[in-house]
């Protein structure tokens, strides 16, 4: 198989655990096994939940190196290596690509608010003498800016390499608009729980999901239940995991995934870094319900 027809399935964006201000390096390695011996196709490193504006450059690399020296090619790893400044960018990818990551996902820059001609170089200029895949993270939500279907098929006319996108928006139709205008093989990702099981039913490939930090196993089994065609079970999964795929935004990701993780036992503490902060009491009471409800605390506790 083929390192693009790998990048399938649910691949979860991991959080980044710190301890006493620091990244948590041995934490993170067993959070790839613990999604590894539960299932999932791959991992993203530095994605959105692994709260990467709050890491140095070097912090960085080090989980990207960490994450395909713990994978050692049992899943796929993929690489979020964009920023608001190509330089940044162009040194997070090309470390990203030594390391020996199978896939690139590079944001669209945030705050800059470039024009779409300018989004076409950006992507052309990081990707330049590259030959590892790559796909573009475009999550308008965060970063104010949106591309368009001629802004992709100009950057996938100049560079052979570009396979796909995880597309973080509420828009069904442009995920369609785009499968038409490359074809099948075109990989989207879902990037909002509350539409994995509709985007996976409209051609997406698979999930790029916060919450499969929390429930790997169902993610996974969601989107094997799409790739076989049993829409029946794949719908009865997205239904009983749609209040915690709320919860996960009940605050800004990933404080409430954290919280979670935490009190499941997944990470031993559910520290952040400003100006992100831990769940409040509130919030924590009101995530420790959606957990008793999906039965997810007495698993735990036994």
């Amino acid at each position: 198989m083929s390192t693009t027809d790998r990048l399938r399935g649910s691949i979860p964006p991991l959080v980044t655990p710190f301890t006493n201000g620091e990244v948590d390096y041995d934490t993170y390695a067993a959070l790839i096994e613990y999604q590894i011996a539960h299932g999932s196709h791959g991992i993203l490193v530095n994605g959105t939940t692994g709260e990467p504006s709050t890491l140095t450059v070097e912090e960085r690399n080090r989980l990207v190196s960490l994450a395909v020296e713990t994978a050692k090619g049992r899943v796929p790893v993929v690489a979020a290596t964009g920023s608001q400044s190509l330089a940044e960018t162009r040194k997070l990818t090309e470390h990203a690509v030594a390391a020996g990551t199978d896939a690139l996902l590079i944001v669209t820059p945030y705050y800059i608010r470039p024009p779409q001609r300018g989004l076409v170089q950006y992507y052309l200029a990081v990707t330049e003498g590259l030959s590892t895949p790559w796909m573009v993270y475009h999550i308008p939500g965060r970063t104010a800016v949106s591309v368009t279907l001629d802004t992709l098929k100009a950057i996938r006319d100049a560079s052979p390499d570009f396979v796909g996108m995880k597309h973080a928006v509420n828009d069904l139709g442009f995920v369609s608009e785009c499968l038409r205008a490359f074809g099948p093989d075109f990989k989207v990702f879902v990037g909002l729980e509350e539409l994995s099981f509709p985007m996976m039913a409209v051609g997406a490939c698979g999930l790029m999901n916060a919450v499969g930090n929390l429930m790997p196993s169902k993610l996974a089994e969601l989107c094997a239940a799409v790739e076989r065609g049993d829409l029946a079970r794949a719908r009865a999964l997205h239904d009983a995991l749609l209040e915690i795929n709320k919860a996960v935004f009940f605050d800004t990701n990933p404080i409430p995934i954290k919280y979670m993780m935490r009190r499941l036992g997944i990470i031993p503490k559910n520290e952040h870094r400003l100006p992100m902060m831990p769940a409040s009491p509130e919030l924590e009471a009101r995530l420790d319900a959606v957990l008793e409800r999906a039965g997810l605390l007495e698993k735990a506790k036994s």
